[in-house]
């Protein structure tokens, strides 16, 4: 059961640094305020190291780049390792860029993360498999299905032994896995792929579940995942004629605002393979 992942966080009120997209920053605050944790969004080399120093995780989301926050990034990193804090990386876009890539390469070997989040070509593209990237979105060729899914999970739990740490691959299907283990996650909505910044939100929730569950980063990020996906489900019941993606962007913060351990309890969809 991964309710307890989320009962334990909104005890613990984790206080949790965001280094995030510019997109997407407001929407990121606003959904580890609703899990239950508290947000810092700085991206500052003079600021940083202070910053992670009084936090309890980090999330580091590559959305928007430039030589100054990629700095920042590397120090908060650093000293998040060296503290021993939970740490999150979002590869936004990884195989859309040479840049991009080169950032992945140099924060991939300073930094120990313990959870990789992204989308299916993104992390085919840090192991260096092939995956596509149209713009910062998966490519449908990439999509975990069905079909294919024994081959997937497979591909999941080498890439997290590889990098020590746990792999969070979403998309229609879900893969949270280490190196032994893999959760197979149905929940979630297509619609939450027309709002901006899902994946982002997605992040920052993952870093407030591993910054106040750090003893179970496995569980605690499937718990995650399974609690967005359940947010866009609960999000989509309240939806109204005239409603669109920016009301439904709302309602999604609402429900996870809103959510219990045993709610989620009673709606995650996985199975452990």
């Amino acid at each position: 059961m991964l309710g307890v992942y989320l009962d334990t966080l909104r005890q613990r009120s984790a206080l949790v640094h965001n280094i995030t997209n510019n997109v997407t920053v407001n929407d990121v605050a606003n959904m580890v305020l609703a899990c239950g944790a508290s947000p810092i969004m700085s991206d500052g080399p003079e600021d940083v190291y202070d910053i992670t120093s009084i936090c309890s995780g980090l999330n580091i989301n590559i959305g928007t780049l430039n030589a100054i926050t990629v700095e920042a990034m590397s120090i908060a990193g650093r000293r998040s390792a060296e503290l021993g804090h939970p740490t999150l990386l979002d590869p936004v876009g990884a195989g859309a860029s040479r840049y991009r890539d080169e950032v992945c390469a140099r924060l991939l070997s300073e930094i120990p993360f313990d959870v990789i989040r992204g989308n299916v070509s993104e992390i085919k593209s840090l192991a260096g498999a092939g995956g596509t990237t149209k713009g910062v979105d998966a490519d449908a060729a990439d999509a975990v299905t069905e079909e294919n899914l024994e081959s997937m999970v497979a591909f999941a739990k080498s890439f997290a032994a590889a990098h020590s740490c746990v792999v969070a691959i979403t998309g229609a299907i879900d893969l949270v896995a280490d190196a032994d283990t893999c959760y197979v996650i149905r929940n979630g909505r297509a619609e939450m792929s027309r709002i901006t910044g899902t994946g982002c939100q997605l992040s920052g929730l993952l870093a407030s579940f591993i910054s106040a569950n750090s003893s179970s980063i496995l569980e605690a990020t499937a718990a995650a995942v399974c609690a967005m996906g359940v947010a866009g489900e609960i999000g989509w019941t309240f939806m109204q004629p005239g409603d669109g993606n920016a009301t439904y962007r709302n309602r999604i913060i609402d429900a996870m605002y809103h959510m219990t351990g045993e709610q989620l309890d009673e709606w995650a969809k996985y199975e452990i393979l």
